[in-house]
């Protein structure tokens, strides 16, 4: 089995070395991760200039490529690169973001996106995240990397993407693992203004995220891991709101200028 490894916050992030060294039990491993942090990137990818890449050392995989591009980039260019070598891949694994990716978080995720654009490109795939900045517990992330990998997940459908959050909890502390969907992931937000050093000046975004009251382990994946559960979610790329789709049509309420054109 051949698995391709990416992230966002860089290749010598020590989240991506962790999951490279998991998954070397039960796969060859090949790397293609962003040359430098590129967290929040989202499903941007780089058109119409070079995207810079270089092969480097990496320990435990087969073959490692930088790239100078975004989480994305990585593995769409990844692929093609191993590719042209005749390699291809069976999975495609995220992480281990130093961060959580919950609810709306998705949709800003540079890890999420690289996980997507796996099952874009048909490999199923698989996002794995530590919820906290400062991540050391790495244990229960490399297992359930592990036990991902050896899953048949093309079975359960061709195109699968699964999202995977942790607690930075040692694993005593864990209380279980539940299957839920995305909720909404709020921040306490601000805007630094700071000096840029050329006489001009700018801002720097942070925040922290919010505890919510009143949501449970079994109310999506923000609530499950607030509650120290790990929270696995199916995504997909389709972001179409289908129940307002079908109001949409039934009430018609583009009809008349659609007569009128006509």
């Amino acid at each position: 089995m051949n698995i391709l490894a990416v992230n966002d916050d860089g290749i010598g992030a020590a989240g991506i070395k962790n999951m490279v060294e998991a998954l070397t039990e039960v796969a060859d491993v090949y790397v293609c991760a962003p040359h430098t942090q590129r967290s929040a990137s989202g499903h941007g990818i780089s058109i119409g200039n070079p995207v810079r890449f270089e092969e480097v050392p990496f320990p435990g995989a087969k073959m490692a490529f930088s790239i100078e591009g975004s989480p994305a980039d990585c593995v769409k260019l990844g692929l093609e690169v191993y590719r042209d070598l005749d390699i291809t891949f069976d999975k495609v694994f995220s992480g281990i973001n130093h961060g959580g990716n919950l609810g709306t978080d998705t949709i800003y995720s540079g890890t999420v996106a690289a996980a997507l654009e796996g099952a874009i490109n048909g490999i199923p795939s698989v996002a794995v995240s530590i919820d906290a900045r400062d991540a050391i517990q790495y244990d229960t992330a490399k297992a359930l990397t592990v036990k991902a990998a050896q899953m048949d997940l093309a079975k359960l459908h061709p195109r699968l993407m699964l999202n995977i959050n942790i607690p930075n909890l040692p694993a005593k502390s864990i209380k279980g693992i539940k299957m839920v969907c995305s909720g909404a992931r709020e921040y306490v937000e601000w805007y630094d203004r700071t000096d840029l050093g050329d006489g001009s000046e700018g801002y720097i975004y942070s925040g922290n995220p919010v505890v919510y009251e009143g949501i449970t382990c079994d109310t999506n994946d923000v609530g499950a891991n607030q509650e120290a559960y790990i929270s696995i979610t199916p995504l997909k790329y389709d972001l179409t709101d289908y129940e307002t789709l079908a109001k949409i049509k039934k009430a018609g309420i583009f009809a008349q200028w659609e007569e009128e054109q006509c």
